[in-house]
């Protein structure tokens, strides 16, 4: 990865700021300490390289953010005295005039399936409880490479398997919006952390939705990129088909600065406009069984898009409900036994699969036992892995390209997930017009195609519903095309309507915090 001189950085960090729309604080003057906590990653690196305020103050100020907002439970691990000992570092560096990366200062919370050398890899299951990894995967060395620091290790649903974060080991993470609601899964912690204002940015996961479906609920945005685009070694596996690190955030330049690191473009983006953009939508797959408020925001949002010059473009995917229930669930199933083998192996985990298993949460455990380990009764048959692995998926991809060329279109665009986010134990079926729609219809039904086709996924929130609960839409476009997806979205968030921060008070307990579901001091923390 490039070094950037601190003077070129903050040239490119500016211009990168400017086309973020309005939803960037401005960089004309240094924030005061009461708004650290709502700067974007872009505006405060931008600060901080410039020596607007300390790298020590400002992680000063997103430590004191995790302390309020404790009963989130957002995090597993978290070390205050090693973040602000890194902070002092980073201030040493700038004052000695050394060459300061494009994250120069950023604390950064990283989901815990995700390879740490200086925190315990849980996986949120309690057999990894106290393994440390020996070095860190390669996407969290890229980010510290690049300035960044390491805000903790995020809280998630048991081994990535789920869309709740009902973590039974860990405890549940909670909604910033509403803390008796999901806020998601599996990489419900780094939503919840990004939404409540703990950072700017932070790593999450992918597999089948677990970046997507927490962005949606906890209304931040988050990118899922073209499958390979991102290394993923040293992360707890599901299957290298479709696993798939990548960003959180609350502005669309945020998600650009991160892909301008990991993927090594470090060029800012243009907005691009609208005028010329057309947008698919599939409603007879995508929009079927709507809540009445998702369906309201959805409609809004795209009237907004259309009003600012936007085109839709009505289609079709004809037979994408089969091609889907024959290929992602089967492939995830089928791979994962051999994939957490080899890691527990690789890297000296000291446990192997049957341990990992036998420990687990009873409904980790239940489902492994019927799903995927042999002789369960829904474990898919070798023939099934075999037709969904090279007849399937192939199908699948082939019908995504096709559609993206024949329509013209830039994205697909439809809403993230069918209902807004559920009350934490409420997982089972729900009534949508007098209609019964399962808990795994309305949330994962319309992010499996994007998994499953690799395609990069760009999930922007757009507005509260009466309960004030987030709702979103998902922009996925073809595979590749990443950059251009960011640039697009940077006009979408300046039409939509801005989606409102949740209000601080109803996640605050102070002096104490929730790690890893039991009541501790945070470390270090002022009280």
């Amino acid at each position: 990865m490039a070094k950037w001189s601190r003077r070129v950085f903050t040239q490119a960090a500016l211009a990168l700021a400017s086309g973020a729309g309005g939803r960037a604080l401005s960089a004309a003057s240094a924030p005061g300490a009461s708004s650290l906590v709502d700067l974007s990653a872009t505006d405060a690196v931008m600060h901080m390289t410039r020596g607007d305020f300390t790298v020590e103050s400002y992680a000063q100020a997103l430590i004191e953010q995790c302390r309020r907002a404790s009963s989130l439970n957002a995090f597993i691990s978290f070390d205050a005295d090693r973040v602000m000992d890194e902070a002092r570092r980073k201030d040493r560096a700038r004052r000695a005039g050394d060459l300061l990366g494009p994250l120069f200062g950023l604390p950064i919370p990283v989901k815990d399936s995700v390879n740490t050398q200086d925190y315990p890899t849980t996986g949120g299951t309690p057999a990894l409880r106290n393994f440390r990894p020996r070095h860190d995967a390669p996407l969290v060395a890229q980010l510290k490479s690049a300035g960044a620091i390491v805000l903790g290790k995020t809280n998630l649903h048991e081994l990535s398997y789920g869309w709740t974060s009902n973590n039974l080991a860990f405890g549940p993470v909670r909604n910033p919006y509403d803390r008796q609601r999901i806020p998601g899964g599996s990489s419900g912690g780094t939503a919840a952390a990004i939404s409540a204002r703990l950072a700017p940015l932070g790593v999450a996961e992918d597999t089948e939705g677990s970046i997507r479906v927490p962005a949606a609920f906890c209304g931040v945005m988050g990118l899922r990129p073209t499958t390979g685009r991102y290394p993923t070694l040293g992360c707890v596996p599901v299957t290298p088909v479709f696993d798939q690190l990548g960003p959180q955030a609350r502005t669309v330049a945020d998600l650009a600065l991160f892909d301008s690191v990991i993927a090594g473009v470090p060029q800012p983006l243009v907005a691009r406009p609208l005028k010329s953009v057309r947008l698919g939508v599939v409603r007879d797959y995508f929009f079927t069984d709507l809540d009445p408020d998702v369906e309201l925001l959805t409609q809004r949002a795209l009237s907004r898009l259309t009003d600012a010059g936007a085109s839709i473009v009505e289609g079709s995917l004809p037979d994408l409900a089969r091609l889907i229930d024959l290929t992602t669930a089967i492939i995830s199933n089928h791979e994962v036994i051999g994939e957490l083998t080899r890691y527990l192996k690789t890297y000296h985990a000291g446990i192997d699969l049957e341990q990992l298993v036998s420990s687990s949460s009873t409904d980790i455990r239940d489902y492994f036992r019927d799903w995927i380990m042999p002789g369960g009764k829904h474990v898919p048959s070798h023939q099934e892995y075999v037709a969904a692995r090279h007849r399937y998926l192939p199908a699948v991809r082939h019908l995504y390209r096709e559609h993206f060329a024949s329509q013209r279109i830039d994205a697909l665009v439809f809403p993230t997930t069918r209902i807004p986010a559920p009350r934490i134990g409420d997982e089972t079926d729900f009534n949508i017009g007098g209609r019964v729609v399962s808990f795994d219809v309305a949330v994962g039904q319309n992010i499996a195609p994007g998994s499953t086709a690799g395609v990069p996924g760009l999930v922007i929130p757009v507005g509260l519903t009466r309960a004030g609960l987030p709702v979103s839409l998902e922009f996925d476009a073809p595979a590749g095309s990443d950059r251009a997806l960011l640039a697009l979205g940077l006009s979408i968030e300046r039409v939509v309507d801005a989606t409102p921060a949740p209000k601080e008070e109803s996640n605050r307990i102070l002096g104490a915090s929730t790690i890893g579901g039991k009541h501790v001091t945070l470390k270090g923390a002022p009280h």
